[in-house]
């Protein structure tokens, strides 16, 4: 993550300045996330591309809605969509498959990330498959699945530009629209000339100029493209009532994934289900205008079946993975089902302040950004992923962006008492179905010291005397209060505790009488 100036370096010394910002991101991702946020915050060229980047999405995404009434009814569509396809998700995952098969496309269904892997991996093997080109996919980067099939001799190779960017240099994407969106020409020169090669072997010659750079990586993948046993790819829209998997895309990689190998495997969430078409194109304008600031997309590709007796192009099978992976819990969680909106378009992340500041690998999660803080949590646990929940200001920036209007700002305040409320002995109606489908790691930022204190305030608070105790004792002895409280005052100033209480002040102007009779209420 080091930036470190382009000069006139030799091929070996540029190798050297690529493995060293390998290192930085390796030793980055191991800290702590307020140790990574702090390495993020130190770097100002990170920090001026993030920033940079963030303006412009948000000036691209403005110019497309110039008109708030009409960007407010798209989003009210957009909102009852989704809600229409959680209030009726069993259902409708029925329909997608029996639809699906029989149009000649195989279902899996997997329920964790490791399933989900291993299901992939079989399909392979029983189609002998050892090279894959890989379109764009969150879902896949949430299980690892890169990581899984290398390990079993598979070798996978990302098409996507910015997904092909960062395995070059071994590091997850930042953005889930823009994965290499943390890396500048400079540093993809370097490394295209350090890592990649030519069809020949050669080393792709060292050049800045964007339109050579993205021509190389074309003729790289062309290849690949023309010899890999299998593709695959993730999904963005899967209709219910016709069977169809909806695949959004710019740059080609996805319809060359998904009709030139033999094999094609999809795999996507179960919440990616829409019942019908007429629900797409209101999903797509919101999509695309949010995400990159476009009408539409370059491409728009609708998958129903493998190819058929008689057609020239199409794999001859085609594969669906629907991945569970924590997705069922959260569907049960009155609180937090709106998680399930969301249309993996970015918009919160372009409009949020902090993520703008730290980048995404800051947060050390597939998901990064206000959306990440709602969905890495729930699926990895709050035990190992609460503390990113620290990274928001509450603003209310990601609420007002999202497309489909998932509350975000709503569900991280859910989140923060999850981590410190493990509290479930008093049943309502209401919670009932929360404490049966709770939140992983509930409880599990709440600190023995933290419960104490609470405990004590709130005993102070409900006896009178204890208060007046409390409050005497604290304005007489405010000068030997400690300077430092803990992380609160890293960036903010100590309270200083008056010399004599509201009370005391009270009864010096003659309202003691009142006071003493709410006291006695």
């Amino acid at each position: 993550m080091t930036q470190i100036p382009v000069t006139q370096v030799s091929a070996a010394d540029m190798a050297a300045l690529v493995d060293r910002e390998e290192h930085d991101f390796t030793d980055m991702q191991r800290r702590h996330f307020n140790a990574r946020a702090k390495m993020a915050l130190e770097n100002e060229a990170l920090r001026a591309s993030f920033l940079g980047a963030s303006n412009f999405l948000v000036g691209k995404r403005k110019a497309m809605f110039p008109d708030d009434a009409e960007l407010s009814a798209l989003r009210d569509r957009g909102e009852a969509i989704r809600q229409h396809t959680l209030n009726n998700l069993p259902d409708l995952l029925q329909r997608l498959e029996t639809n699906l098969t029989a149009n000649g496309i195989q279902v899996h269904w997997a329920e964790t990330a490791e399933e989900a892997c291993c299901l992939i991996h079989n399909i392979l093997q029983d189609n002998n498959a050892r090279t894959v080109v890989k379109g764009k996919s969150m879902v896949s980067e949430e299980i690892e699945l890169n990581h899984y099939l290398e390990q079993r001799g598979i070798e996978c190779l990302e098409s996507d530009m910015g997904e092909y960017l960062v395995q070059l240099a071994k590091e997850t994407p930042s953005h889930i629209i823009m994965p290499a969106i943390h890396k500048n020409k400079e540093q993809i020169a370097r490394l295209m000339h350090s890592r990649a090669q030519t069809s020949d072997g050669q080393a792709v010659p060292y050049s800045e100029d964007v339109d050579e750079l993205i021509g190389n990586a074309r003729s790289i993948l062309r290849d690949k493209f023309m010899t890999a046993d299998a593709g695959i790819s993730g999904v963005n829209m899967a209709v219910a009532n016709s069977g169809t998997l909806c695949l959004v895309e710019n740059e080609g990689n996805g319809r060359m994934t998904t009709t030139v190998p033999k094999l094609h495997i999809a795999v996507t969430g179960i919440e990616k289900v829409v019942e019908d078409f007429s629900q797409v194109p209101d999903l797509l304008t919101l999509l695309t205008r949010s995400a990159t600031g476009q009408k539409i997309t370059t491409y728009f590709n609708m998958i129903s079946g493998p190819k058929k007796p008689g057609e020239k192009d199409g794999p001859e099978q085609v594969h669906l993975v629907l991945l569970d992976n924590g997705r069922s819990r959260i569907f049960n969680h009155d609180t937090l089902k709106p998680t399930l909106q969301c249309i993996r378009c970015g918009a919160c992340m372009n409009h949020c302040p902090v993520y703008a500041r730290i980048g995404g690998h800051a947060y050390g999660s597939t998901y990064p950004g206000p959306i990440g803080q709602v969905v890495t949590p729930q699926l990895g646990g709050l035990q190992k992923h609460g503390d990113m929940l620290s990274a928001c200001s509450l603003n209310g920036a990601c609420g007002d962006a999202c497309p489909v209007r998932i509350p975000l700002p709503k569900l991280i305040r859910e989140l923060r008492s999850e981590a410190v409320n493990p509290d479930v002995n008093h049943l309502t109606a209401d919670s009932i179905r929360q404490v049966f489908s709770p939140v992983l790691g509930r409880g599990s930022k709440r600190t023995l010291g933290e419960s104490l204190i609470w405990r004590g305030w709130s005993l102070a608070h409900r006896q009178p005397w204890l208060y007046r105790l409390m409050t005497r004792l604290l304005t007489r002895g405010r000068k030997l209060l400690p300077k430092k409280l803990g992380p609160w005052t890293r960036s903010r100033s100590m309270p200083q505790v008056a010399a004599r209480s509201l009370h005391e002040l009270a009864r010096d102007r003659g309202v003691a009488n009142e006071l003493n009779s709410g006291e006695s209420q």
